[in-house]
């Protein structure tokens, strides 16, 4: 077993299946698991694909391990289970809130000028 499979971890997975009962997760190579309909949401979940999509690569929280099949059972229900990359979006600088110093009543007089024009 691999020694981030461990109950309570969080790993990451790609959606393989949806069916009404849950999703389907592949882990790596050896592991896949299963987030039951009641693990995806602490409310009443109507569709479960309004949750998740095919292929789309997910984080999950293990809840029990079956060594012997190499089988997850998984939940999303009360984390942030979805893994987006949003690291090239935004980036630091040292400048920090200086721009917005700057240039906040150019700005807003700008805006202005488009509002009452």
């Amino acid at each position: 077993m691999s020694e981030e499979y461990k109950v309570g971890n969080i790993i990451k997975g790609q959606v393989t299946g949806i069916e009404k009962y849950g999703i389907f997760v592949n882990i790596d190579p050896w592991y896949n698991g299963l987030i039951h309909i009641s693990e995806v949401s602490e409310g009443f979940v109507k569709d479960i694909h309004d949750y998740v999509k095919i292929g789309e690569t997910i984080y999950c929280q293990i809840l029990a391990i079956n060594e012997e099949d190499l089988q997850l059972k998984l939940s999303i229900k009360n984390i942030n289970y979805k893994a987006t990359n949003n690291n090239n979006l935004i980036k630091e600088t040292r400048k920090g809130f200086l721009p917005l110093k700057e240039n906040l009543e150019e700005w807003i007089k700008e805006k202005e000028t488009e509002y009452y024009n």
